[in-house]
């Protein structure tokens, strides 16, 4: 099987050196247009009954879409019920377009115009292909030809748009095919329809440029739509719409341009279902203005059920690392990334400004938890582990310990060769740091203060065991402890690394102390927390120390 690039040729770019979209700014949200159930329901395997077109609807309402495409009611007969449901139920707000599509047949659009009748207000949408490879080897026609074709349908729309005079019409024409049709040539073709359409005299006329197959860089895309800009008749008069697809993946990008060029208005479809690759994803075009702090005008807070509905709709999965919506779009398995979103969410403060290092926007603007945020793999670091701790559980940590831990829950994630929960941390946490060995309890201590010294006198044990007492005495509580530590178990203890915090009031303890001992030739680290903080860093120690001994000759019995 050959792989062989020469039976393609790359497709012109376009001679136009005046371009100015490239210095443009989109300032403003586009009009939207929802295709997802009729472009987006043509591709799918099994598609939407009237009731699923029914639920489609009503969510695409509520998210704020204001020109929705609901079929080809004179292809399909659930299309054609599905619109009078729409209107015979009075289903669709007085604000929102309904668009159908049909072919440049005239009975064709007759039927369309029946599917519409009693509608507020509608879009008529016809077609025809233009490009050269259709007009030469799919319809056998010249260009006479095809433009012929484009303008007597446009007719049939004005007349039978006539005969219904109680709906408010939008006419639309798209040239099929138009990013692989002579610019020049579409020009004509659209300048022939606007010419029996007349916007200029008030009839709301949509042209509409599709990129019905990707075929080239978005720039040149952005070309063609700019020359249509400047040099079609009736511009100020007529809106001027895109429709990309993502062959090239590149159709967010070729709309953007598009808009940025001079279109007024964008269709897609909701996380880019569609034929082949899919449509321009919405979604994506949405949030990416939002990102940029320009209002979409569609609101996509409510993330998670926007995906669960197409999903159960289309049948088909949103890829997990799909633009704002895929379920680790916002997750930081890496330990650098973690580290820098952990630092920079801990001096985020509602109403800044929105600077977080790896996050575009704040997840919870689309309903994700900053629970979701970091997580924890065989890639995560210190600032992974500590966070998801601060995050779940209110456990601060110094940094000498939070790289201690995330070499042992690192460890736990290569063997495991998956995913570790945050309650898995914890108990590690619990189990190598926090748990107290057996005999090492701190029962009581009674510190007694005599010039620059203290006098110690320590009880240690379990309930059920024999208390051990300790004496000593040092520059303080802790220095007291390793001092008599010294000397009952023969062997130097000091204390490496000490750090101490407050608890707040969700927890039955007051402080926390993490200590790092070095017994002999052993290093040891420990947490401990309890009422007090003289307490908790005593703990600390005892357990250090203990995890040292354990196994060794219990401590003798002070009489």
């Amino acid at each position: 099987m050959s792989f062989d690039h020469t039976k393609y040729q790359p497709f012109p770019v376009i001679d136009k050196p005046d371009r100015r979209w490239p210095g443009q700014r989109i300032e403003k949200a586009p009009l939207w247009a929802a295709v997802d159930l009729r472009d987006g329901n043509q591709a799918l395997i099994k598609p939407m009954s009237v009731a699923q077109k029914r639920t489609f609807f009503q969510m695409l309402v509520e998210l704020g879409f204001k020109e929705i495409e609901v079929g080809f009611p004179s292809a399909s007969q659930i299309d054609f019920d599905f619109c009078r449901v729409l209107i015979e139920e009075d289903l669709v707000p007085d604000d929102v377009h309904i668009q159908v599509l049909t072919q440049a047949r005239e009975d064709l659009i007759a039927r369309t115009f029946e599917s519409l009748k009693g509608a507020k207000n509608a879009v008529v949408h016809i077609y025809n292909a233009t490009s050269p490879t259709f007009r030469e080897q799919v319809f056998n026609v010249d260009k006479d030809g095809c433009k012929a074709i484009a303008v007597r349908a446009a007719e049939w729309v004005r007349d039978y748009a006539a005969q219904q005079p109680e709906t408010h019409w939008s006419f639309q024409y798209s040239p099929e095919t138009f990013s692989a049709t002579e610019t020049d040539f579409a020009i004509e073709v659209i300048d022939a329809v606007n010419n029996v359409w007349r916007p200029d005299q008030g009839q709301r006329v949509i042209i509409n440029l599709p990129a019905t197959v990707e075929v080239s860089t978005p720039n040149v895309f952005a070309d063609q739509v700019e020359l249509v800009h400047e040099n079609i008749q009736y511009r100020d008069d007529v809106i001027i719409s895109v429709h990309t697809h993502d062959d090239r993946g590149c159709g967010v990008a070729a709309a953007e341009m598009a808009v940025m060029a001079g279109a007024d208005r964008v269709e897609g479809t909701l996380l880019g279902n569609g034929e082949r690759t899919g449509n321009m994803d919405l979604v994506t075009a949405g949030m990416n203005l939002y990102s940029q702090g320009i209002d979409p005008q569609i609101d996509f807070s409510r993330m998670k059920e926007i995906v669960a509905l197409v999903e159960e709709i289309t049948d088909i999965q949103t890829h997990p690392r799909h633009p704002y919506a895929g379920d680790l779009v916002f997750s930081a398995f890496s330990g650098s990334h973690q580290d820098a979103i952990r630092k920079c969410l801990s001096r985020y403060k509602e109403g800044d400004t929105w600077n977080v290092a790896y996050l575009p926007i704040d997840p919870a603007d689309v309903g994700r938890r900053y629970e979701e945020v970091v997580r924890i793999n065989s890639q995560s670091g210190k600032g992974g582990v500590a966070h998801v701790l601060e995050r779940d559980f209110g456990i601060d940590l110094p940094r000498w310990l939070q790289q201690e831990l995330a070499k042992v829950v690192q460890k736990d994630a290569e063997e495991d060769g998956g995913e570790i929960t945050s309650e898995s941390v914890h108990r590690r946490f619990n189990s190598d740091y926090l748990s107290v060995p057996m005999g090492w309890t701190l029962r009581s201590y009674d510190l007694n203060r005599s010039n620059d010294h203290v006098q110690a006198q320590i009880s240690i044990g379990d309930n059920d065991q024999t208390v051990t007492l300790l004496s000593g005495r040092g520059d303080g509580a802790m220095s007291a402890l390793v001092e008599a530590l010294n000397r009952q178990i023969g062997s130097e203890v000091k204390v490496v690394s000490f750090d101490e915090y407050s608890l707040g009031d969700s927890t039955e303890a007051n402080a926390m102390a993490c200590v790092r001992v070095q017994v002999g030739e052993t290093i040891q680290s420990a947490v401990a927390t309890a009422a007090d903080t003289t307490a908790a860093a005593l703990q600390a120690i005892l357990s250090a120390v203990g995890r040292v001994e354990r196994g060794s000759e219990q401590l003798t019995v002070n009489s």
